[in-house]
């Protein structure tokens, strides 16, 4: 069974919508670094952890998502 278009736009829109949230929580982590005495490279460094733990979590609970939803019904 192939997948309809409107689940692909809805997995594209749900993809871009975790890696937009993922790269505001990175840029959060960033600019509260800088704000904290941080130096430059050190608030590069701690946004882009936080990026990438973010990316990490919203990835897995989308993809236990998405198996709830594509289970077989009884």
């Amino acid at each position: 069974m192939q997948p309809s278009l409107t689940s692909v736009a809805l997995l594209a829109l749900s993809l871009a919508t975790v890696i937009l949230l993922a790269l505001l929580i990175g840029t959060g982590a960033w600019l509260l670094a800088l704000l904290d005495g941080a130096s430059m490279p050190t608030s590069i460094l701690r946004g882009g952890a936080a990026f990438g733990r973010a990316l990490t979590l919203l990835l897995a609970l989308l993809a236990l998502i998405i198996s709830m939803f594509a289970w077989p019904k009884r």
